[in-house]
């Protein structure tokens, strides 16, 4: 049972994270590209909050403040009694909102439908992106070398 739990919690986890990470316009872009939008009443309106955001020092060192980050956060609540949650980095009230709605949506059984219509695109734009920067940051890279003269 703890097993199923701990499943469900870590794939929560991973979309929830994905949504929060995703650009704003490639998620809304994907997200009103979808035909089905469910009924809803909101727990929490978007709202914009600040966050302390800890750092620890080589990974392994004490904790630290590192400083503060702007979050918008939002929670439905769909027709069938399921909740989503959507935190997001920035000021963006409707991805707050999408988030929150995607999640709630992500625990029915349109979780399927959303996946491959949503997130796996989502993921693969972000992917492309990252290989992207790293391919333009490759471009530049400098190796030093010293040569050994045959002195002491």
């Amino acid at each position: 049972m703890t097993n199923q739990t701990e499943i469900k919690t870590a794939a929560r986890q991973e979309w929830m994270g994905l949504l929060a990470r995703a650009p704003e316009g490639a998620m809304l872009a994907l997200w009103n590209g979808l035909s089905d939008r469910p009924h809803f009443d909101w727990l929490r309106r978007p709202e914009v909050g600040g966050v302390m955001v800890r750092g620890r020092a080589g990974s392994t060192g004490a904790p630290f403040n590192l400083g503060e980050m702007t979050v918008t956060r939002c929670s439905v609540v769909l027709d069938d009694g399921t909740v989503g949650h959507g935190y997001v980095q920035g000021r963006s009230k409707p991805k707050a909102e999408a988030a929150a709605l995607i999640d709630a949506m992500m625990q029915t059984p349109a979780a399927g439908t959303l996946r491959s219509e949503l997130l796996e695109p989502l993921k693969q734009q972000m992917q492309a992106s990252k290989t992207a920067r790293a391919a333009k940051a490759a471009a530049t890279k400098v190796e030093f070398f010293t040569m050994v003269r045959g002195e002491d």
